[in-house]
Parts: C-alpha cells; structure tokens; sequence
C-alpha cells in the first residue's frame, strides 16, 4: 500500500473494543511496541473445556474505575515483552477487534497492568501495519467519541469510586 492509500492516525488516538463493549477508550500510537497492549486490571486465568482462558477488567476512562467491563477470553498466547525501560515481563496475549479511524481489524493484544501510563492502550506495529501512517505531531485524528464521553474521560485526580456500573462480556465460545 503506498502513502497516499494509507490512512493518517495521530500519536494518540480514541479506539474500540466493540467485541467486548468498550465502545471508546484513549490510545497511544506507539511504533516502537511490535504488539499492542491493554491495561487489565484483576486478571485471574483460568480453565473452560480444558483450555487456558483469562478473565479480567477493562476500565475505559483514565484515572477511574466508573464504567469497568469485565471480559472473558481463552487465552491466544504468552509471550516475554521488554519495555521502554528495558524489563521483560511474561504476559499473556489474547486476540481482541480493535475499532481504529473506524475500521475493525483483528489484534493480538498482551494484558499488563499499566497504572503508571497515562494510556489505557498502547496500538503497536503489527496492528498499524501497512493500513496507517503515523503524523507524531497529529492527535486524535479519527473517529471522535460524543462531547460527554471525552468529558468523562478527562477527570483528573477525582478519587475512584468504591462502587462502580459494571458489565459483563463473556466469549461466544462458551454458548
């Protein structure tokens, strides 16, 4: 695909998860990650039908735990992944949609805990590949959530709340 077919994404970027009802939640464009990232929080792994599959949160809005999914996943893979500051981690790595300048395309995404970024995603190569071009100086170029949602989600320093709305999402697998 040349420049001019490939679609232009800013440095951060409002994404979906529609396949598990995360209709929008912040990213950072991130080339320098091969594989996209995805801030889990209560991670508990687990068997069904004698296949590894995990469990856990997804909070949408930075700095908040309003809102939380929960998600049901088998597990795809686990790979050691090296961070920017050099140390290797051992994550799990689940296939997810990821809705990005409102296409849909299919991701493979490590689960971490990543409470000291300020991203509740990282979109990393293998999903930006050959489809976008990356402007490091362009923000939110994409699809834009309603003027409520980016609201919600610009709360700073506002204490989490002890009880929260909550869904569930569980995997068509187990039907």
């Amino acid at each position: 695909m040349t420049p001019d077919e490939q679609t232009l994404v800013g440095w951060r970027e409002w994404v979906g998860l529609p396949g598990v009802g995360v209709e929008w939640l912040k990213a950072k464009i991130d080339t320098g990650a091969q594989t996209s990232s995805l801030h889990a929080f209560g991670l508990k792994e687990f068997e069904r039908d004698g296949a590894p599959w995990v469990r856990f949160q997804v909070h949408p809005w930075q700095r908040s735990a309003d809102d939380a999914v929960t998600v049901e996943l088998p597990v795809h893979d686990r790979r050691r992944v090296r961070s920017s500051s050099g140390h290797t981690e051992k994550r799990i790595v689940v296939m997810l949609d990821v809705r990005l300048h409102g296409r849909i395309l299919p991701a493979e995404v490590t689960l971490t805990r990543r409470d000291a970024m300020g991203f509740r995603m990282l979109v990393g190569r293998e999903l930006l590949s050959g489809d976008f071009l990356v402007d490091s100086a362009a923000s939110f170029l994409g699809d834009r959530p309603p003027r409520e949602v980016r609201r919600a989600n610009k709360r700073v320093g506002e204490r989490v709340p002890e009880k929260t709305s909550r869904r569930t999402f569980r995997h068509p697998a187990e039907d």
